[in-house]
């Protein structure tokens, strides 16, 4: 029953898949502006002296911008297909080796923050839904009510006057791969990390601490606790175990966000991920990289949100009987 709800569920991205192939295919056309210019890397100034006619003429060629927008749109198609992602106007490269360049700092930030996100939001959400009225339950509000309404540029900011001006302790821009320097590694993720880890704790503790008290007062914890057992054993067998099914959803979705929605963070600490790359391609007219890295983007969220989906079945077996 699982594989053929896993397969349900994989077709039924497709339609989604197809809009938004659709829309980033026309980021290019909407593009202000001679398109032509846009990818031979024209910045101003006489066109017949930087670009000659038959450079021009070769470039129309190979976009096919006299072709019909449909069959401009299945060639686009069937080589993103194929990983061909077109190539970059300012780096001369390939769309997809720039992404997969990119890739493995998105995600040991995104990873981080999840970790760390995790860490304090689970025993935190527990404590608050159990221990509901004390200092705990406080604490955890407190937290929740500051990561939801303080904006991260502003909690990144402080965190560099903090540890990167006044203190020194931290670099406050840039990135070293674990393989050059672990130590310089792990100095560069920690600001970013605590900045996406507290927002994504805040999400976190709040749906944990709801599903938990909405738990807590379901028959079949009653009926637990007049068998005699434990207080832990119901907390951590049974009450977290349900409680995990609507906490798997909103993972799913915070997941994505970091993945694909930390541009601004990225950004203020220089960070070289991929949001960082679309923000950079935008301000350089980078076009085909902005298609490339929206299109890769979107694929990360349809995954997360599908991958979030098999395991709510797999958690809640009448899912995938329905």
């Amino acid at each position: 029953m699982l594989i053929r709800y896993s397969i349900r569920r994989l077709l039924e991205t497709i339609p989604t898949l197809f809009i938004i192939s659709v829309i980033v295919f026309s980021l290019v056309l909407l593009i202000p502006g001679d398109r032509v210019l846009v990818m031979l890397g024209y910045s101003g100034g006489d066109i017949a002296d930087v670009i000659s006619p038959e450079v021009y003429a070769a470039m129309e060629i190979r976009l096919g911008v006299h072709d019909p927008i449909p069959v401009q749109y299945w060639r686009w198609l069937s080589r993103a297909l194929q990983g061909d992602l077109g190539t970059s106007a300012l780096h001369s490269i390939p769309v997809i080796d720039i992404i997969l360049g990119r890739l493995p700092a998105t995600l040991y930030l995104a990873f981080a923050s999840i970790f760390f996100g995790a860490l304090l939001a689970i025993p935190l959400g527990v404590a608050a839904a159990v221990r509901q009225g004390t200092w705990v339950d406080r604490l955890a509000n407190g937290i929740v009510l500051f990561g939801l309404v303080t904006p991260g540029f502003w909690v990144a900011l402080m965190l560099v006057l903090l540890f990167g001006v006044y203190l020194g302790w931290l670099p406050t821009i840039g990135y070293t791969a674990p393989q050059d320097d672990f130590v310089q590694f792990v100095k560069h993720l920690t600001l970013p990390t605590i900045v996406l880890g507290l927002d994504f704790a805040a999400n976190l503790i709040r749906f944990i601490r709801t599903d938990f008290l909405e738990q807590m007062r379901e028959d079949y914890v009653r009926t637990a606790r007049a068998k005699g057992l434990s207080e832990r054993l119901v907390i951590w067998k049974h009450i977290f175990k349900n409680s995990m099914l609507a906490t798997v959803t909103v993972l799913g979705f915070d997941i994505s966000r970091l993945l694909g929605g930390s541009t601004v963070i990225e950004t203020l600490f220089a960070y070289p991920g991929i949001s960082f790359l679309l923000i950079q391609s935008i301000f350089n007219r980078d076009f085909a990289t902005v298609q490339g890295v929206v299109l890769f983007l979107a694929m990360i969220v349809i995954f997360m949100n599908y991958l979030a989906d098999i395991l709510y079945a797999l958690l809640n077996p009448r899912i995938r009987y329905e």
